[in-house]
């Protein structure tokens, strides 16, 4: 039975650097991303480096929100046969970024931004899951890691839905720790500290955030896409499934550190 692994997210930031360090582990890698043209060449260059571990490689370029994407994605998986989706790695980060309440209507957040943002970011995550349980994709010993931030306990302006997003996706972990439990299927949150990511830098106010992080982290420096790939490998291709239900930091203290 050969393990691979499933990422949604995998053009960049912590997709990539996971991709990188499980590939180097034997780890097939399915990738599913949602790139414009201009941006094929480094994906191209990744699959070319990814190529390089002799593991077997499958990028998909579709919104993985897409619920023909996530059925075809499964189907591919299921037709290879005889193997394991050893780690699920739910890394999308596509979000409205507005204020809720602003000067006009507008400038401010909708319901069709909120619940956009909600699907992508949190419920998705559940679509997915469900699909490879049912699929028996997922089974005994496979690790599922969903990225989150402190945005899930704490607010900045225009982050109000991404951080309702990420506190629902935390919520989502737990429910599937508990229910999967018993399959010896383990899930869990990552919350990495601030990390200068195409995403990161999407936020209004990031640079604030960066000076902020590089003050108070003991480590007086950010959180990189590869100290998120350690982790998830670490635990990743482990069998040991009890720990489980948890949102766990990656951050180098940054978060406890007041």
């Amino acid at each position: 039975m050969k393990d691979w692994a499933l990422i949604l997210g995998v053009s960049s930031g912590f997709g990539a650097a996971a991709a990188k360090e499980l590939a180097k582990n034997n780890i097939n890698i399915y990738g599913v991303h949602l790139d414009r043209k201009s941006a094929m060449k480094n994906i191209t260059l990744l699959k070319d480096e990814l190529k390089e571990n002799n593991v077997d490689i499958i990028f998909k370029n579709a919104s993985a929100t897409d619920e023909n994407t996530r059925l075809e994605v499964i189907k591919e998986l299921k037709n290879i046969g005889k193997i394991r989706v050893k780690i699920f790695l739910h890394s999308l980060a596509f979000g409205a970024l507005k204020p809720v309440f602003d000067q006009t209507l507008n400038s401010s957040l909708n319901q069709k931004q909120i619940e956009m943002t909600l699907n992508v970011m949190a419920s998705s995550l559940i679509y997915w899951s469900q699909d490879l349980f049912q699929t028996k994709l997922i089974k005994n010993g496979s690790q599922i890691f969903a990225m989150t931030s402190s945005g899930g306990h704490r607010q900045w302006k225009a982050y109000g839905a991404v951080s309702a997003a990420k506190a629902a996706l935390e919520s989502y972990c737990r429910q599937i720790a508990i229910e999967l439990g018993q399959y010896n299927i383990a899930c869990n949150a990552l919350q990495a500290g601030v990390t200068d990511t195409p995403a990161l830098r999407k936020i209004p106010g990031n640079d604030i955030m960066i000076e902020n992080s590089l003050k108070i982290n003991p480590s007086k420096r950010l959180t990189t896409p590869a100290d998120l790939a350690s982790i998830i490998s670490l635990i990743g291709l482990s069998e040991e499934t009890w720990m489980t239900g948890n949102t766990i930091r990656v951050d180098g203290g940054e978060d406890i550190t007041g």
